[in-house]
């Protein structure tokens, strides 16, 4: 309210708009407020100037103080209808001033459209496509935000402008992508990115499995395997879960047809396209990795029969992929939720998985050359070697050793290991 009054004492109108009226009205507590006003930015500046308020944006120039978000009229007639029609959806332009009245000023039926679950553009859908072109993928966001449709002049219009997605900041499309992991079910966002034409200019390795056919061990198409995968692992880790969403796009490229049968051998290698996609949202490295990562380990199995060795081989691959055991275990999960052909894990299964690794995951296991009781250090002293290749051959020697014996893993017992392979080398 600080704000608002602030605004009003100094003769300027201010009025509530955006999501926090959007929420209200769907029984939800705000997360945000937005303040639309007639004061403009050069006031908002002098007004504010104590608290740090700055005007950021280039399309449409806002001003933040103190976490609030004002912006400033854009249309100087017809304050604030004038204003609200260049405002994006409908049950955004709504807007309501706490001081003259408790009627909600609502000139394009926004809350109609909040309770027929539908995203509507203000006004003209192709003028607000033009003047932000970014708002053709937050539609297909809030399409999951709030479980549900765009109208059919909004879903033409942006069929009739997906090749405007192209003038749009990469950062601006990463961040819709990073807060639609959030939503219930991001599903719904990467299919109304395909029904619109626009998930083949953000994610074009995941359009083309759209028709991909499953294979024999699936009921359905590697698109719907990849959507079930993704909305089945959990919201609170965005970069997890968009790792699901592109855990198998590798099987267009890997699709063979042998005798009469589909499959799709090394899929999990094929992650070139998916890199290069995630590198042009400019993803982090550390992003890109992380999700790379996941698609490469994915396919690594782990069943009840599974041996000590082979679980502690996954371990060590995990480690070398820098994937916690917990995460390659919710991707298997959610991969098994994902092949209608066959039924998900029940507790019990995940349990004996589960039991498996841990039973391996003891104070004193190797699962890396670093986790060695002797580094190179101890190998050039005691075999009195410069540091070199030959080093990080022994240590590895010494690894290998190690993950088929944990036992093993005492110092004095891998020196001795040290000198019995330089003398079995002097011998040959």
């Amino acid at each position: 309210m600080h704000i608002l009054n602030t605004l009003r004492r100094h003769g300027f109108r201010a009025l509530v708009v955006g999501g926090a009226l959007r929420d209200a009205a769907m029984g939800r507590p705000p997360k945000d407020i937005d303040i639309l006003t007639d004061a403009g930015m050069d006031d908002l500046l002098d007004l504010f100037m104590g608290e740090r308020a700055r005007g950021v944006g280039q399309t449409f120039e806002v001003c933040w103080v103190d976490h609030i978000q004002i912006a400033p009229a854009r249309s100087a007639r017809d304050f604030p209808v004038g204003d609200l029609e260049k405002r994006d959806f409908t049950w955004n332009a709504m807007a309501w001033d706490p001081f003259d009245t408790e009627t909600v000023l609502d000139p394009f039926d926004g809350r109609d459209d909040l309770a027929n679950r539908l995203i509507r553009f203000t006004k003209d859908p192709a003028a607000r496509i033009q003047e932000d072109p970014l708002r053709m993928v937050r539609a297909c966001r809030f399409a999951a935000v709030l479980n549900s449709t765009l109208d059919a002049a909004s879903r033409m219009a942006i069929r009739a402008h997906a090749g405007l997605l192209e003038k749009v900041a990469k950062e601006r499309i990463q961040a819709e992508v990073i807060k639609a992991m959030d939503c219930p079910y991001p599903s719904v966002f990467f299919n109304t990115l395909h029904q619109t034409g626009l998930l083949d200019g953000i994610f074009p390795s995941l359009e083309r499995c759209t028709d991909l056919d499953g294979g024999p061990h699936h009921g359905e198409t590697v698109f719907e395997h990849c959507m079930i995968t993704g909305d089945s692992l959990p919201r609170k880790q965005p970069l997890l879960r968009l790792a699901g969403y592109l855990h198998d796009v590798g099987k267009f490229d890997a699709a063979i047809v042998k005798e009469g049968r589909l499959s799709f051998p090394g899929h999990e290698t094929h992650f070139k396209n998916v890199e290069q996609e995630l590198t042009d949202l400019r993803f982090s490295s550390e992003a890109v990795a992380y999700i790379l990562s996941m698609i490469q380990v994915h396919m690594r199995p782990l069943k009840p029969d599974t041996s000590p060795k082979a679980a502690r081989r996954i371990l060590a691959m995990l480690k070398a992929h820098g994937i916690s055991y917990r995460d390659f275990m919710r991707m298997r999960i959610a991969d098994k939720n994902g092949n209608l052909a066959k039924p998900s894990y029940t507790l019990k299964d995940i349990r004996i998985r589960l039991s498996i690794l841990l039973r391996e995951m003891t104070p004193d296991s190797a699962f890396a050359v670093s986790d060695l009781e002797i580094d190179g250090s101890d190998v050039m002293q005691i075999l009195d070697i410069p540091q070199g290749p030959r080093v990080g051959e022994i240590l590895e020697l010494l690894f290998e050793k190690v993950l088929e014996d944990p036992g093993l893993n005492q110092k004095e017992m891998l020196k001795e290991m040290v000198r019995d392979y330089a003398a079995s080398e002097g011998d040959q």
